[in-house]
């Protein structure tokens, strides 16, 4: 059955209209990213499979925003931030996002629950560009320390499902978040910013997705495409964009141009439960 996604595009673009409007007010840059990037580019607003939005920053404009962002937003609205499950004590991702409040993905489940009930809404997630350092023993080093990271703090999450990964990523998976399990969160978060952190100051001319889940770290960004945005049409709006976009949108995707197979357009997050209400 096709899910109707017109009440979740109206409400990612609720976020993404208030998230241009902080950054507008205080100056801050941001891009449309990943899907929403290719949405605005490829149908001048949402895929029309796309049920998510994404939003990416580099660091000093992240921290810039992340200061100024929980008192700007409305009450229909919430900063969610990796540490804010259970205490801090378990793991989802690194990823912070937005919340849509007024909003339902699915009926409540033993993960919801696990969660607190927060993942359980339509949200904007805001990803961040870290400086990757020059050379390729170097910036595999780097990829690597993050993917350990990650399988360490997968430990802590509600339960994992390794009928998703091959043979050898199960074993690396089922070792890492075993090493991990003993080990508080905290300091898994704090080791993250850390490897996030540490080439801030190398001359390096290129970018990677520092919280962004371990298969996205392939993507390799030039500076250059991205310290500079660009007004770009989506919906009834004008968001920012990196000034290369092309060049982002190809390194991502390929041929962005394409269409994938009509049996591959379907939402990835939403189903026939999702509800939106009072928009």
């Amino acid at each position: 059955m096709q899910v109707d996604l017109t009440k979740v595009h109206e409400a990612n673009l609720l976020v993404l209209k208030e998230i241009d409007r902080i950054c507008r007010k205080y100056k801050i840059k941001y891009m449309m990213d990943a899907g929403t990037l290719l949405g605005a580019v490829r149908h001048q607003g949402f895929i029309p499979w796309d049920d998510d939005a994404d939003v990416v920053f580099t660091r000093k404009n992240y921290e810039a925003f992340m200061k100024v962002i929980k008192r700007e937003l409305p009450e229909n609205m919430e900063l969610l931030e990796p540490e804010d499950f259970q205490g801090g004590r378990v793991f989802y991702d690194f990823t912070a996002r937005i919340i849509y409040k007024n909003s339902r993905r699915s009926l409540d489940s033993s993960e919801t629950c696990f969660y607190e009930g927060k993942m359980n809404h339509l949200w904007v997630d805001l990803f961040t560009l870290d400086v990757l350092p020059k050379g390729k023993c170097a910036s595999q080093a780097t990829r690597l320390l993050h993917k350990i990271i990650y399988g360490m703090a997968m430990g802590h999450r509600q339960k994992l499902d390794f009928g998703k990964y091959s043979l050898f990523h199960r074993l690396a998976v089922g070792v890492l978040s075993f090493a991990g399990r003993p080990v508080p969160m905290r300091l898994i978060f704090r080791f993250q910013r850390m490897a996030a952190l540490k080439d801030r100051k190398c001359r390096s001319g290129l970018y990677y997705y520092s919280n962004y889940q371990p298969d996205y770290l392939y993507v390799t960004l030039q500076r250059k495409w991205c310290d500079q945005v660009v007004d770009m049409v989506f919906g009834d709006t004008k968001l920012m964009a990196p000034q290369n976009w092309h060049e982002v949108l190809t390194q991502i995707y390929g041929d962005y141009m394409t269409l994938p197979p009509k049996e591959e357009r379907v939402p990835s997050h939403s189903s026939t439960k999702v509800q939106v209400y009072d928009l």
